[in-house]
């Protein structure tokens, strides 16, 4: 009796591959490559919602994997001004008072400065220092993790997943604390905006939302009012129209520009740092000829 045919060769190897697609869905496939960069993936993202095969939120979260691999810690990171921090020489109250005002988990602790970071503190282990006063509050630090502000974000959310760490101190070029950034820092790149019920109270402070960086150059936040920005730097921008200088430099654009792009505006220099949700984050400003312009 002669056996069924096999679908192996003779020598027992698996029988070829059979392309089953049509000769016009070969065809099409070869005139209409797949994208070959970023912008091309992002079009056919775009193309893919417009088609109803993908939801706009998880286009948007597809998109923030993709930019995150373009940003750094230092784009993201609260700067070192707006850092809420604790000093290790005040009493248990005054700490108390601190953690309960600003509303986080973890706090960085410094000793004779702010420039000197000894630690970090979980606001859950205050409970240990009520119910045992004797306890000596550097015991109870956990080491701070320091990271350039070069690190790529994709780097950094990795270094937190493996080290189960949460939160890391950003130190510039010259070894000076620039900020920190948070894995829910990095997260909001990829999902957006994580708010909770003290984030209403952190925006209503007073806060100028400019900063000096180590090159001599500003760090302006976007949402920041035109007339601060002409009080910094001497200018006299309009604001009849805006309010606020995002919407100003939106504004002359045409568009929400994206990172990298520059402007230049009443004698200043505008370069986008970081976008998010349509609208710039953070701006680099220096003044047109000015000593302290970017380095190239």
């Amino acid at each position: 009796m002669s056996e069924p045919p096999s679908n192996k060769s003779a020598r027992g190897a698996p029988a070829p591959y059979a392309d089953k697609r049509s000769f016009f869905e070969r065809l099409i496939e070869f005139i209409s490559p797949g994208p070959d960069s970023k912008d091309e993936l992002m079009k056919t993202l775009a193309a893919a919602e417009q088609r109803e095969l993908i939801q706009p939120e998880s286009r948007l979260m597809l998109e923030g994997v993709l930019r995150m691999a373009e940003l750094s810690a230092g784009d993201v990171m609260v700067a070192a001004p707006r850092m809420d921090m604790l000093d290790i020489d005040a009493d248990y109250d005054a700490l108390l008072g601190a953690v309960i005002e600003a509303g986080h988990s973890r706090f960085p602790v410094y000793e004779d400065g702010r420039e000197n970071v000894i630690g970090i503190l979980l606001a859950k282990d205050l409970l240990k220092l009520q119910r045992a006063p004797e306890l000596n509050l550097r015991t109870l630090l956990r080491p701070a993790v320091f990271v350039p502000e070069s690190k790529a974000l994709n780097e950094l959310l990795r270094d937190f997943r493996s080290n189960r760490n949460h939160l890391a101190i950003v130190i510039d070029e010259f070894g000076n604390t620039a900020g920190l950034v948070t894995i829910e820092d990095v997260l909001e790149e990829i999902v957006g905006e994580i708010e909770d019920e003290f984030d209403a109270r952190d925006e209503a402070r007073e806060d100028t939302g400019i900063y000096t960086l180590a090159d001599g150059t500003q760090r302006v936040a976007g949402d920041v009012e035109i007339d601060a920005v002409n009080r910094a730097f001497a200018v006299d921008l309009p604001t009849a129209d805006f309010d606020t200088i995002g919407g100003l430099v939106a504004h002359e654009f045409g568009r929400v520009p994206r990172r990298g792009e520059s402007l230049d505006i009443g004698g200043l220099c505008f370069s986008v740092m970081l976008t998010r949700g349509g609208a710039v984050r953070w701006f680099r400003v220096w003044r047109q000829g000015a000593a302290g312009e970017p380095r190239a």
